[in-house]
């Protein structure tokens, strides 16, 4: 496996391995767990070469956020990717990703702005410049995202649209813990307390795609039995209960006809987890 530092060795890297085939990119921030390895593994599967990027990415996070204590362990990382097969790693520090007077930046607009952009100003920003760097650098042919984080492959996905970048963007389902709780690099800040009360978000939206397949259920409806459900939690405050349009994130209104997806923001402590799931009436399954 080659670990490249610098852009200029990831790209020399890539000449001669992109004549095997397609490249197959998963961005990271490192501290792996099995959800970044189930896209790898499927990037594994359809692509000749795989390259992942190991990049804690100062940019997207606010300033009172969890920049600095954010879990890194680098010589394991790579070791668990060598273990997989991994080709190459672009591992950069955030001077060589951006320019010292850097000004330029990526944003969707009304995507940006809303759930967990309304919770974490200039978020989505910074995972829009980031991606589209990343894009640029790698130039793959397919790149691998988590469902879990649904609003940022939604914006992803719109900004590949919107600016024609040549990428497949695939979403893989959310992988969790044998209680449900959804994996994430964070889940290992949760105090024994709030780890034991974290499950209660898969069980929350468990319980609300019981009650869309159901028909008849409203977003009211809905949002109430969640809640309902999350203000039994011994700690834990709700940052946000959402329903919208599975598709474009529009808010919907009234009973739940189509496609929708819930999505769920929950702090524990300094530590907010997200979680999400699509769920569709009976009748348009």
């Amino acid at each position: 496996m080659l670990v490249c530092y610098t852009k200029h060795e990831l790209r020399q890297a890539l000449t001669e391995l992109r004549v095997n085939g397609s490249v197959g990119l998963v961005p990271t921030m490192g501290y792996l767990h099995e959800g970044h390895m189930a896209l790898v593994a499927r990037a594994r599967a359809e692509n000749k070469v795989v390259a992942v990027s190991i990049f804690v990415n100062p940019t997207q996070f606010g300033a009172n956020e969890d920049l600095s204590t954010y879990p890194r362990d680098s010589e394991r990382d790579l070791q668990i990717l060598r273990d997989a097969g991994v080709d190459v790693v672009f591992t950069p520090t955030a001077g060589e990703v951006y320019l010292l007077d850097a000004d330029t930046h990526v944003e969707t607009g009304y995507l940006s702005r809303v759930l967990i952009g309304r919770i974490r100003p200039k978020h989505f920003r910074g995972v829009a410049t980031v991606v589209t760097k990343l894009f640029n650098i790698f130039q793959p042919d397919r790149a691998y995202f988590g469902c879990k984080d649904y609003q940022q492959l939604t914006v992803i996905n719109k900004m590949v649209a919107d600016l024609d970048i040549p990428v497949e963007v695939i979403g893989i389902p959310t992988v969790r813990e044998a209680d449900g709780l959804a994996l994430s690099s964070r889940n290992v800040r949760l105090t024994s307390k709030n780890r034991a009360a974290a499950p209660v978000l898969c069980q929350s939206l468990d319980r609300a795609e019981v009650l869309v397949a159901g028909g008849g259920a409203t977003v009211h409806s809905v949002k109430k039995e969640i809640l309902d459900l999350l203000a039994g939690m011994p700690s834990g405050v709700v940052e946000s209960v959402d329903i919208r349009d599975a598709g474009t994130l529009a808010p919907m209104r009234g009973r739940i006809a189509s496609a929708a997806v819930v999505l769920l923001a929950v702090r524990f402590e300094s530590v907010l987890l997200i979680d999400q799931r699509v769920v569709t009436p009976s009748n348009n399954r």
